[in-house]
């Protein structure tokens, strides 16, 4: 479903991602894991339009993003979640996932503005289906509260729910149980298997390698803006070269000791 085909970013002087190459399979729970600071969230940023490679090509289902505006990535069918929570707080929860429709709604600005029946028909199947969603992350019994008033976790759910209104035919989502504590990073691994076997294609940055290693099928490993792994979770957890970028070498500790 996505391609990245030798991409490379480069800020000034700064190589940030040099040839990057993987593929995340339709229907597949894929992982880019990395230690801090290796390039995973620009690679997202490239994906989603935010930011345009210095080379190299990105395609969704063939499709190429290169230069595209995000919005337009949106409507293809990219949705995403971001490593620092980005909800409307002051809006409901069913508010803030209707939101995350904007894109594929049909009333115009004059529906909008003069309530006209095209726009109260939209709007309620839209609230319809953000009911629904909320349901999936287990927040519908607090779908009219405001999401100022959840839980940091909760928070986290929501944004989910609202990446998954945008109608994704794949669901990028950064760090998704950052901050959170052990029981509500079992809930979210559940809820995640539940979205992924609807038929969803996720594409996940996550520092948990617990959680990481439960979900996902294929796992690429990023290192100083190169890819230097990528296989099945049994085969990552035993590669040396990835042991090496997270643990270093023992002549390297020697040293430091």
């Amino acid at each position: 479903m996505l391609r990245l085909d030798k991409v490379s970013k480069h800020f000034g002087g700064l190589a940030v991602l040099q040839d990057v190459t993987f593929e995340v399979p339709a229907g597949s729970v894929f992982g880019l894991i990395g230690p801090n600071g290796a390039g995973k969230t620009t690679v997202f940023n490239l994906i989603t339009g935010l930011l345009a490679p210095t080379g190299g090509t990105i395609a969704l289902n063939g499709q190429s993003l290169v230069g595209m505006a995000p919005h337009r990535i949106t409507r293809l069918g990219l949705g995403r979640t971001f490593q620092n929570i980005r909800v409307f707080k002051e809006m409901t929860l069913i508010e803030n996932v209707v939101v995350g429709m904007h894109a594929h709604l049909g009333y115009g600005v004059p529906g909008f503005l003069f309530s006209l029946p095209g726009f109260r028909a939209e709007e309620q199947r839209a609230r319809e289906r953000a009911h629904e969603l909320l349901t999936w992350v287990g927040l519908d019994a607090k779908a009219d509260d405001i999401a100022d008033e959840l839980s940091y976790g909760e928070q986290r759910k929501l944004e989910l729910a609202r990446a998954l209104a945008t109608d994704p035919k794949l669901l990028l989502l950064d760090e998704p149980v950052a901050g959170m504590n052990t029981g509500e990073k079992v809930e979210l691994m559940a809820e995640i298997t539940r979205i992924a076997a609807r038929g969803y294609t996720i594409f996940m940055i996550e520092h948990d390698m617990r959680f990481v290693m439960g979900l996902c099928r294929r796992i690429a490993v990023l290192n100083f803006g190169r890819i230097i792994a990528e296989g099945t979770p049994d085969e990552i957890k035993t590669d040396p070269d990835v042991i090496e970028a997270y643990l270093g070498r023992e002549d390297d500790a020697e040293v430091a000791a």
